[in-house]
């Protein structure tokens, strides 16, 4: 089963945007690590341009990478971050 990776940038409009969703990482981040066949998730913001997060993802499979995206789709995270840019690249990886 190969490993589905995302990489790259939520981009925030302002900095205000980016305060709030800074303030609600930990919870996110806290419980997609919890999920089954998540091998790796972080975000970060840039200090070089604080509306900026990189984002890397790693999943098991893409049933888990699904199941990621179902779980985070009904969350204070995914009503937070709607409508907000995204620069990201979803790709299969075996091992």
């Amino acid at each position: 089963m190969p490993r589905v990776i995302l990489n790259g940038f939520l981009i925030c409009r302002s900095l205000e945007e980016a305060d709030r969703i800074s303030h609600l990482l930990p919870d996110h981040i806290r419980l997609t690590r919890a999920e089954p066949g998540c091998l790796r998730f972080e975000v970060l913001r840039s200090h070089s341009d604080p509306t900026r997060f990189a984002v890397s993802e790693a999943f098991r499979d893409r049933e888990a990478f699904e199941a990621h995206q179902a779980r985070a789709a009904v969350t204070p995270w995914a009503r937070a971050t709607k409508g907000i840019p995204r620069d990201y690249v979803i790709r299969e990886e075996t091992a």
